[in-house]
Parts: structure tokens; C-alpha cells; sequence
């Protein structure tokens, strides 16, 4: 196997729960913009510096998101031809609100200036907050103890709060805080600068900008209130506004006195016209604040604390025995919880809200690898996620029609429901991602038993995404008459527009197949219902035989020769290629090398047919996967974020133990030692989740089969224990395996029957069971 970060030295200190900065560089100051970044789903804000940035405008990417808020703009081509989308859309960089600086009568602080000692940054992962922590000497000889708390509540997704805390060291003097919001903000993936301000104003410690984007004409809110005070002591300070084009501010001064801690405490809020009408956001962004204020700053904490360790009481996985692992999936974890939509109209992008990359698009990452961290620890967020889908349905059933298709195709990258790649071969060709979401369907009421989603929304999507594949197909006489899907790219973009794709074909059967059965389902016990979808969506009994022909007579594509899955029908004809030759330097070949000599070759970006016997583990023996693996795995750069926690997971499965394990190293810390050199663009939100699947799905083995669940695990041999929560049909199992026992207690819910290595077992409550 290629480890391309077998010696990759560690960035940030190893802890269990806090990643640790003890030293700041200029160098490598966006990357620890990703890293600190803080979110929760609707709102997020990368880690800059709330006193500014002095440094080289190349190190720093300032950034405040809204999930699901973007503009528009024209794609531009070369030569557009039929069915290419007309418009990007691109998440934008929002009101920056952070901004508090602080002066020491003439100097301005600055962690480029002066000398600092005593210095640390910590993302407190198990308790929510970003704490900086140091001790600044200024140019001139003034000392200050400086300390800032910064969190984004997720109890409240309207609100973020700053604490930023001053202590004259070795001086009496002036001391001044700005606190600003400032509305010249811009986005590195936009050609013109996307929101213009239209009303601003202050009023005390009040201030408020709005904004609206020129195209797309959402409207945005940010509303703060600065609350400054002495513990020890009261405090005579000058207030003063501040207001610019684009900007406006609030000036306090004061005579600081020497070892007395001064405190500056920014709450902000912020809304759109996604949330209220357009003439009302002002009053709830000011309300909002004013209410934080009357809450304080503590109780506001105290509730966003509160819900994070409920949070870690149902997902968290504990490691023992290497700590650096530890910490890589409690960050992953809390990254992911950041970066979630929770409300149905928004989804999860594939660098959440901590950065610019991929423009803030959601992919098929949501269904295949987000959705199940969610599902077995939060099962709401995945039906939320879901239900994005469902308020997308008309874009996808336009975009099927533009595309000759009935049904619905959903788009590859987008935010609004629409298309939003320019490149078709890797992007429209991907028919699958239909097939993905109606898997993701499956396994959400499988685990959670929520009919009443599967009638009101779910069915609805299995049945028009049923439709596109019957169409999309046809029957070939060359090939025994069997149903042949062409034209499509799987989930390995370096084999763009292929016939046959092995997994395309298996996912599209599958599609197929659920469809008839929710129709028979909906059929028999709620007819009612069933009728009305099918008036609805004029779906005819006579699609229901013609899906299940199709599904019956699919062409899946198997090699008598080798014994295995041919990727496509023309895989097995390229020219093979040793990959382990290649040098690091050119990877990704994406960047490197021109797209046909990728093509020509045996060589995949990432996990393909891997995945899919991941996903339809019960459609494959032990050694059909144990041929596939050793013939594919030999012939994958894992260019893709996405591969090597499914080549772990199915490694695990097939014996393969040392490459299971280095796989998962290579998902564990991928952004926080920055495997990549590109963690400044943003996290890798689906790599994180397939993190939790290689020890879940992985190292335990579990997987659902005929509904019930499955586990087969082993203790990676340099670990002591691990133990995790899983969420299935209301009950809530914990999982531990040490040295070779594997204890199940059943927390919550009825008794349960599951399967360990083969074997029945039968949960009750609260009650161990230790098997070998």
C-alpha cells in the first residue's frame, strides 16, 4: 500500500480533548485558521485573529459563513454546449464580527509586534470554546496579560460571543478596545464583490450591519452589543461611535490600572431572510443580542456546554492506548457537529463552514459517509439531511428533464438543489449520487423505524430517482439483452464516462429494486397515502414491473478469468500501471498530469468497487472481496480524501489487519497534521466521518443485515480498549472490546437481538454481556 504520510511529524501537541498551540506562525497561520475554526451548522467563523492580521495577506483567509447562504454568478466557458449550468453558486464570506483591537495608549496590539511570551491557543474540543492566552510586550516596553474566549452556541444558532479579557502588567495607562463590524468582506472564488451594505447604524453599545447579496438578494443581519466591565472594581470609560462606508464600530476608553483585569464581553447575532421577512431582521438580530446580554455570557456558555456533552455522552469513540488518535477523531467528530445543517434546508458541505473550498458545495460525501456518524448517534440530523434532499426535489426533477431523463437526477455539487459544476465528466455523468440518496433513505428508516418520513418524504425521492434509472438504462442485445447502464462515472473520477460502472449498475439494481418494495409497502398498509403519491406524481403500476425487470435483468459486471468485479467494461483494457512508482511530488495526479494519460491507465482515484461492497457487504462472499481488494488496492493512489477509510473498513473485513490500521492513520489526522498541504482551504468533512466508519464498521465490523445488527470486532493490536454508542431502533447499545472480549450493554430501549461473530445475542437492560 502507498503511506505517503507513514513520517509525517505531528503539528499540534497530542491531548485527549484540546489541540494545543504554543507558538504563532505567520507561515502557517491559515492552516490554524481551519483548525480553530468554530460553527454550529448554521453559523461559522474560521480562527483569525480577532485584533486583525499584519501579516502577508497570502497567510490569512478571514471568513464568516452561513450554511446555505451564496451568490451567483455566470460560469464562464470556452465553448458551452447543451445542458452545461448556466450559473455557479458559491457560499460567501458574511459581516466580519470578530473584529476587537485593542491599543495601549499609541501602540495597537499585534502578535506580529513587539515580543510575545507565554503564548497558547486552544480548541477546548470537549467544552466548545477557543481560548488564546498570552503575554504581550509592546514596542515601547508596556506589558499586558492578554486572554480571549471565543464560542459559537449551539444551543442558539443565531449566536456567537467574544470575551476578550486585559491586564496592565508593569504600567497605569490608557487603554483602548474598538469592537467593529466591518462589511467589506470579499471571497477569493468570486469574480465581484458579493454583498453590498444597505443599512448600518449604532446606538451605545449597540451596533448593526445589513447586507444583500446583488444576485441571489439574500439579506443578512449582524447585530452586536459590547458589555465592558471591572469585576473588582467600577470603571469610568468614554464611549464613542465609529462609522465608516462599510463599517461601524464602538470605541471604549479607559485608564487601566496595573494587575486590575479588564473585560470586554461582544455578543452577536446574526440572521437572514431565510430565517424572518426581510423588514424583520433587524429587530430579531437586536433582540437577540439584548437578550444574550440579559443571559450573560456564563449561562450562555453553561447551555452550549451542555449540549456538546450530551453530544459526546452519544458519539464520542474513546481510545485507549494512542492518544494521537484519540485526539484526531475527537476533532474530526466535533468538526463534523460544526459543520452540520440541522434545519432541512441546508445540508453539509465538504468543508463544512471553516473555509472556501469546493465554494461551500454539498456532494454525495452527505449520504455515503456523513449521514451514518449522524444516524447511529443523532439520528434527527440525518433526517434533516434528508429532508434537504426532499426541498430540492423540483430542481432535481428539472435537471432530469434537461437531461432527457424522467424522474429526478440530483445535482453533483451544489447548494441551492441546481448544478453547480461546470465539468459534466465528473460531475453530471455521476448519475449514482440518485442511488446514494435513495440508500441513504434505507438505512435512515432501517435504523430508526420513522415510517411517517418514508411516507411524507422518502418514498417520493425512491421513486422518482427509480424512474431516472429506468430510463437511463436500456437493454442491450450484445450483451445478452441485459440491462446496461452507459455513459456514467462512479465514484472513481479518473474513469469518467464509462460503460457498465460496477457500482453505478449494483446502486442503480438496489434503487430499483427499494422502489418497488416501498411501493408494495405503502400498498399494503397505508393505500391511502400511496394513492395520493401516485396521483401526485402520475406514477403509473405498469413503472413499478418496469423497474423491477430492469432490476432483474441488470448487467453486473463480473470477470470469470480473474474473479473479480471489472470496474467498468473498459478497465480491464488499459494498460496497467505501477502506482507505487509514482512519485509523491506528482500527487494528486488530478494536478499533475493530463486527464488522458489518468484515463488511459489502470489506476483509480479512489475506492470504487471497494465501497461498494462496503455499502452491499451481503451481495459479496468473504473471498470475491478478499480478489477485489488485491486486485484494486495495488492500482488506487487514494488521491481522494474519501478512499482510505473504506479500503480500511473492508480490510478489517477480510483479515487484512496492519493495512486496516494504517489506512485509518491516514483518515484519523489527515487536517490536523495536514496530510495534504491544503487543510488552510478547509476541513475534509467526509474523511472525518469515515474516520468513526473504519472503527465502527472497520475494527468492530458492524454492519446491518435483514435489519438486525451485526458486529464482528478485534482490538487493533497497538490499542488497549476501545468503546463507542451506537443508536438503532431506539435502543442505544455501548460497545467495548478489550484484549479479546467485547462487552454489549443495552442503555436505552426494549431488548434487542443482535449478532456477534455469527452468533445470536440478546440484549437487555443495562445488563453486560462479554463474548470472545
Amino acid at each position: 500500500m502507498r503511506e505517503f504520510h507513514k513520517n509525517k511529524t505531528a503539528i499540534y501537541e497530542y491531548d485527549e480533548w484540546r489541540i494545543i498551540e504554543k507558538e504563532f506562525s505567520e507561515k502557517l497561520n491559515q492552516r490554524s485558521e481551519t483548525i480553530f475554526s468554530l460553527g454550529n451548522g448554521y453559523l461559522g467563523i474560521r480562527g483569525n485573529l480577532e485584533e486583525g492580521y499584519s501579516g502577508d495577506p497570502k497567510t490569512s483567509l478571514v471568513g464568516t459563513y452561513i450554511n446555505g447562504i451564496y451568490e451567483s454568478e455566470p460560469i464562464m466557458y470556452g465553448e458551452y454546449h447543451f445542458g452545461y449550468p448556466l450559473w455557479g453558486q458559491t457560499m460567501i464570506n458574511i459581516t466580519d464580527w470578530r473584529l476587537i483591537s485593542l491599543w495601549i495608549d499609541d501602540e495597537k496590539f499585534d502578535m506580529l509586534k513587539g515580543s510575545i511570551k507565554d503564548y497558547s491557543r486552544i480548541l477546548d474540543m470537549k467544552n466548545g470554546k477557543l481560548i488564546r492566552e498570552l503575554i504581550w510586550k509592546s514596542p515601547k516596553g508596556k506589558e499586558v496579560y492578554i486572554k480571549i474566549e471565543r464560542f459559537v452556541s449551539l444551543t442558539n444558532k443565531h449566536l456567537a460571543v467574544i470575551r476578550f479579557m486585559v491586564k496592565p502588567l508593569n504600567f497605569d495607562g490608557e487603554i483602548t478596545f474598538i469592537s467593529e463590524l466591518d462589511g467589506d468582506v470579499k471571497n477569493k472564488n468570486l469574480r465581484e464583490q458579493a454583498l453590498r451594505v444597505i443599512d448600518k447604524w449604532t446606538d451605545g453599545r449597540l451596533g448593526y450591519i445589513q447586507q444583500k447579496t446583488n444576485r441571489t438578494e439574500f439579506t443578512i443581519g449582524c447585530s452586536m452589543y459590547n458589555d465592558f466591565y471591572c469585576k473588582d472594581q467600577d470603571i469610568e470609560y468614554s464611549l464613542e461611535k465609529i462609522e465608516e462606508d462599510k463599517k461601524i464600530g464602538i470605541k471604549i476608553v479607559f485608564k487601566g490600572e496595573r494587575n486590575q483585569t479588564y473585560i470586554l464581553d461582544k455578543y452577536v447575532n446574526f440572521y437572514t431572510s431565510r430565517d424572518v421577512s426581510e423588514n424583520e431582521i433587524m429587530n430579531y438580530a437586536k433582540e437577540g443580542v439584548l437578550e444574550a446580554k440579559t443571559a450573560g455570557y456564563d449561562n450562555l456558555y453553561n447551555e452550549h456546554r451542555k449540549y456538546l456533552l450530551k453530544f459526546w455522552e452519544d458519539a464520542d469513540i474513546k481510545i485507549k492506548g494512542d492518544i494521537a488518535l484519540q485526539q484526531g477523531i475527537r476533532f474530526n467528530s466535533f468538526q463534523l457537529l460544526q459543520s452540520v445543517g440541522k434545519d432541512g434546508i441546508t445540508n453539509i458541505g465538504a468543508k463544512g463552514l471553516t473555509g472556501e473550498g469546493y465554494e461551500g458545495h454539498y456532494f454525495w460525501d452527505s449520504e455515503i459517509y456523513i449521514l451514518p456518524f449522524f444516524l447511529y448517534s443523532r439520528p434527527e440530523i440525518s433526517k434533516a439531511l434528508l429532508i434537504y434532499r426532499y426541498n430540492t426535489l423540483d430542481k432535481a426533477r428539472e435537471r432530469a428533464k434537461e437531461m432527457r431523463s424522467k424522474g429526478a437526477l440530483f445535482p453533483w455539487r451544489t447548494i441551492n438543489g441546481e448544478e453547480a459544476s461546470s465539468y459534466f465528466p465528473a460531475s453530471t455523468a455521476q448519475y449514482h449520487i440518485d442511488a446514494d440518496i435513495t440508500y441513504a433513505i434505507h438505512k435512515y428508516v432501517e435504523a430508526t423505524d420513522d415510517i411517517d418520513f418514508l411516507i411524507n418524504y422518502g418514498a417520493e425521492i425512491v421513486f422518482e430517482t427509480a424512474r431516472m434509472w429506468a430510463d437511463r438504462g436500456g437493454y442491450i442485445p450484445l450483451k445478452d439483452n441485459k440491462f446496461c447502464i452507459n455513459e456514467v462515472t462512479g465514484p472513481d473520477e479518473y474513469k469518467p464516462c464509462v460503460d457498465n460502472n460496477c457500482y453505478t449498475n449494483y446502486m442503480a439494481r438496489f434503487n430499483l429494486n427499494y422502489g418497488v418494495y416501498v411501493a408494495e409497502l405503502l400498498k399494503a398498509k397505508y393505500p391511502q397515502k400511496y394513492e395520493e403519491l401516485k396521483e401526485k406524481i402520475n406514477l403509473k403500476e405498469e413503472e413499478l414491473v418496469e423497474w423491477k425487470k430492469a432490476a432483474d435483468n441488470m448487467y453486473l459486471p463480473y470477470d470469470e478469468k480473474l474473479g473479480i468485479n471489472p470496474q467498468d467494461d473498459s478497465f480491464l483494457y488499459k494498460e496497467p500501471y505501477d502506482v507505487d512508482s509514482i512519485p509523491v511530488e506528482e500527487t494528486p495526479l488530478v494536478t499533475n498530469w493530463h486527464q488522458l494519460n489518468i484515463m488511459r491507465y489502470q489506476i483509480c482515484k479512489q475506492a470504487d468497487v471497494i465501497l461498494l461492497m462496503f455499502l452491499l457487504g451481503n451481495e459479496f462472499d468473504i473471498e470475491l472481496k478478499k480478489r477485489n481488494y488485491d486486485f484494486y488496492e495495488p492500482k488506487t493512489t487514494h488521491d481522494s480524501s474519501l478512499s482510505a477509510c473504506v479500503f480500511s473498513i473492508i480490510a478489517s473485513e477480510i483479515g487484512y489487519k496492519e493495512q486496516a490500521y494504517n489506512y485509518f492513520m491516514q483518515t484519523a489526522r489527515m487536517d490536523l497534521d495536514d496530510y495534504n498541504n491544503n487543510a488552510h482551504e478547509g476541513i475534509h468533512t467526509a474523511c472525518m466521518a469515515g474516520t468513526w466508519a473504519s472503527v465502527v464498521n472497520g475494527f468492530a465490523g458492524m454492519r446491518v443485515y435483514n435489519s438486525e445488527l451485526h458486529f464482528k470486532p478485534y482490538l487493533p493490536e497497538k490499542w488497549e480498549s476501545y468503546e463507542f454508542r451506537i443508536k438503532y431502533k431506539n435502543r442505544q447499545i455501548n460497545v467495548k472490546v478489550e484484549g479479546n472480549l467485547t462487552t454489549y450493554k443495552l442503555l436505552n430501549g426494549d431488548n434487542i437481538v443482535i449478532w456477534h461473530k455469527g452468533n445470536k445475542v440478546e440484549l437487555s437492560k443495562m445488563k453486560d454481556v462479554i463474548l470472545v
